[in-house]
């Protein structure tokens, strides 16, 4: 049986990804931050872990106890990670850190733990969470752009770098996607963001903390979680699984998009959405 150690699993795509792998026969050790979310999926039949991507010491005695238990590890699914709302002008720099200690640091520590097990072994397939902000940046999301396209430069280089092996990186580009992204956001923007002293202050307050307090998801090509989670199951059933996947139409519109437009007709056409 092929195992797996998922983090961020407490809800959304990690949670939705952890189910339909068990649900296909895999072994799922799935990762959360907070004490009340183990029993939750434990609840479930999942082996729950609390790792915090942050802390080096709870990796490894994540993949430690994987270890212990099945003597290899097949795969690792870095999907922990939260977006940080705001004009790059009103993020600052501690705030900054912050996104990147989770969304870029803290999925490099699980990579190049897992890579010592994957090296010794001799194989195994690290997947990569990106985003559709990895490829093109929206306005209000610098920090999140900024920490997806560093996961893209890691991703890319690695593949080089384990090219002619049985180690395989794959990237998922996800697109809007249900889950609690926008209801976490907010909490950040509030946190972290002077609203009233900013510059688009009226902007904030119109626009973005509106869309952020919608209960009701009305982006374009939005899909369910189980989109991410059935990527992840193919790349889990694949010998050579691709180096990167897309997922909604968006990702694919707008990498096309990137890849024929100009920069300033690209710009002219994000700056819209």
């Amino acid at each position: 049986m092929q195992n797996i150690f998922i983090t961020g699993c407490s809800s959304g795509i990690g949670y939705q990804t952890a189910l339909t792998l068990k649900e296909n026969g895999y072994k799922v050790y799935a990762s959360v931050r907070k004490d009340e979310d183990i029993q939750k999926l434990k609840n479930l039949g999942l082996i729950t872990l609390k790792v915090d991507v942050r802390k080096k010491e709870e990796i490894s005695e994540a993949l430690e106890y994987i270890l212990a238990q099945d003597k290899k590890l097949d795969a690792i699914f870095n999907n922990a990670g939260f977006g940080q709302p705001g004009a790059v002008e009103d993020i600052s720099t501690l705030a900054l850190k912050e996104q990147f200690e989770t969304n870029f640091f803290g999925l490099h520590e699980v990579t190049i733990q897992a890579m010592k097990i994957f090296r010794k072994q001799g194989y195994g397939k690290v997947i990569q969470h990106s985003s559709v902000l990895g490829i093109i940046s929206l306005k209000f999301r610098g920090a999140y752009n900024a920490s997806k396209y560093a996961i893209e430069g890691l991703a890319d280089t690695m593949r080089l770098e384990t090219s002619n092996s049985d180690i395989y990186i794959s990237t998922i580009n996800t697109g809007p996607v249900t889950s609690k992204f926008r209801e976490n956001a907010l909490k950040k923007f509030k946190k972290n963001i002077d609203i009233e002293n900013s510059f688009f202050s009226n902007t904030y307050k119109k626009e973005l903390k509106e869309r952020l307090e919608n209960d009701k998801d009305n982006t374009p090509f939005n899909l369910p979680a189980t989109s991410v989670a059935n990527i992840v199951l193919k790349i889990m059933e694949t010998t050579k699984p691709k180096p990167r996947y897309y997922v909604t139409k968006a990702t694919y519109i707008l990498g096309f998009a990137k890849r024929v437009l100009s920069t300033n007709l690209l710009d002219k056409l994000l700056n819209r959405i």
